[in-house]
């Protein structure tokens, strides 16, 4: 979905868009996952969603922290 993003939005809104894409993805496909298990779609989205910006945002911080730009 990235990629589709990527493809579809301006070049002034393409670091936040490629950035926030991922877990807005991520929030709908918890929350499908969330009611198909029969659970909170809104807890399932919330959890999985803030464990994922967490990640991208450990992953960024671990790359600024060596210079390396991925």
């Amino acid at each position: 979905m990235p990629l589709l993003t990527v493809l579809i939005v301006p070049v002034g809104l393409l670091i936040f868009s490629v950035s926030s894409a991922p877990l807005v993805f991520l929030a709908l496909l918890s929350a499908v996952a969330a009611k198909t298990g029969g659970a909170s779609m809104v807890k399932g989205a919330l959890r999985v969603t803030f464990w994922g910006a967490l990640a991208l945002a450990v992953t960024a911080g671990i790359g600024a922290l060596f210079g390396t730009v991925v």
